[in-house]
């Protein structure tokens, strides 16, 4: 296998796909370690959100209030959400000397560190060989292989359901002025605590047919309560026919 060649500039001179090897290691006794997680941006899907608040078992509306910021664009559906860092030193509050935390639940962009992907599915490096000292090491990794040991793969899969969303939002221009669709669509993807309570303890399922082993399911399991809420925005936003009103009983008809 091809493994990549770097530029003076410590820069990769191509992007790679899953077939090609890198060279990385990051573990306590490597002089950067846990520097990486310090002074960034690190953007929040809503499976890191239901991760994370999973692993320090807080409901998702106690994570979001303590632990992100949402930005919020005129006439963007879905914000962005960002992991606050901490005000004296800008590091990951979850971060101490000896690592990270939280790294069973860590977020996507923690576990494909120190690559990212771009839309033609390839992939390169994002971290600088000046101040990463991982990338000299003299360990290498198979990209498809790095992707299973991190545990990207279920990340990358609830991903791309949400792509089911973002993409046609990006593609067409929604006339939305009701800031209760905005509410409810940022409910059903990142505060899912609240938006169990609202399928659950509103008239919500007196008015939609589901499956009986459907509503089990989002009862128990906060990842397909996610892939439900979803659902829940194709039809609310875009019409998708994915749910079935029931039809009003001959009482309340009379």
């Amino acid at each position: 296998m091809e493994q990549v060649s770097f530029e003076a500039t410590n820069r990769p001179v191509a992007r790679m796909d899953a077939e090609h090897f890198f060279r990385f290691n990051c573990a306590p006794g490597v002089s950067c370690f846990t520097q990486c997680c310090q002074d960034v941006n690190i953007f929040l899907t809503p499976y890191d959100v239901l991760q994370l608040k999973k692993a320090l078992g807080i409901p998702s509306d106690e994570f979001l209030e303590k632990h992100t910021i949402v930005l919020s664009r005129e006439k963007q559906l879905i914000p962005l959400v960002i992991l606050k860092m901490r005000e004296e030193d800008k590091r990951c509050p979850f971060v101490t000397e000896e690592g990270c935390t939280v790294y069973e639940n860590r977020p996507w962009a923690c576990r494909m560190f120190p690559l990212d992907t771009a839309d033609d599915a390839t992939f390169h490096l994002i971290a600088d060989a000046g101040r990463c000292k991982g990338l000299s090491h003299e360990g290498t990794w198979q990209i498809g292989e790095w992707l299973v040991e991190q545990g990207v793969v279920p990340y990358d899969e609830m991903n791309s359901l949400l792509t089911t969303v973002t993409a046609p939002l990006k593609a067409q221009k929604l006339d939305i002025d009701n800031p209760g669709i905005f509410k409810m669509v940022f409910m059903a993807l990142y505060n899912l605590d609240k938006f169990r309570d609202f399928v659950f303890k509103s008239t919500f399922l007196d008015r939609f047919e589901l499956d009986p082993l459907l509503i089990e399911k989002i009862k128990r399991s906060d990842v397909e309560l996610l892939k439900f809420s979803i659902d829940w925005i194709k039809f609310g936003v875009f019409g998708q026919k994915l749910f079935k009103v029931k039809e009003k009983s001959e009482s309340k008809r009379a």
